[in-house]
């Protein structure tokens, strides 16, 4: 299992910062590997994730948000029993400090056993890198966009 977790700060207030993460369907936008994150049937709280991976093999798994606090935390984890192909979770929080907005992500993956586990292992090589370069491809996105601008 693999654990990783990293913290910007971000000229951008909280509430735009979460509004952008919210839906969890931006991610592509700022993490390559992800190719969709989509509501499961319709679901404000369960989507369904669908990631590159190596030698044109995806990867999917469905994920549901466990705990929320508007304009502060984000919190999901994969659904069991889903037929997902990882085990995986994450969370994102928001301090708010006014006209910017401390942002932690964290990160967590279990990779199966077996040829899959290796495929999965590779998927997610450097992850702490990959946590990094989302969060900091997030800060240019957020910083971008005029003070008053709406998600």
């Amino acid at each position: 299992m693999a654990t990783v977790a990293h913290y910007l700060e971000i000229q951008a207030p909280a509430d735009r910062c979460y509004q952008w993460w919210r839906p969890l369907t931006h991610l592509p936008q700022i993490m390559p590997d992800v190719k969709s994150v989509e509501p499961k049937d319709g679901s404000a709280t369960e989507t369904h994730w669908v990631v590159s991976g190596p030698l044109g093999k995806d990867v999917e798994w469905d994920a549901r948000i466990i705990d929320e606090e508007v304009d502060r935390k984000i919190a999901w984890t994969s659904i069991e029993g889903s037929n997902n192909t990882v085990e995986t979770g994450g969370a994102v929080r928001f301090d708010d400090h006014g006209a910017s907005t401390g942002v932690e992500v964290s990160l967590h993956v279990d990779t199966p056993a077996g040829a899959l586990g290796d495929v999965v292992a590779k998927l997610f090589a450097d992850p702490q890198k990959k946590v990094e370069e989302a969060l900091d491809a997030f800060k240019k996105l957020m910083e971008a966009q005029p003070p008053s601008a709406a998600v």
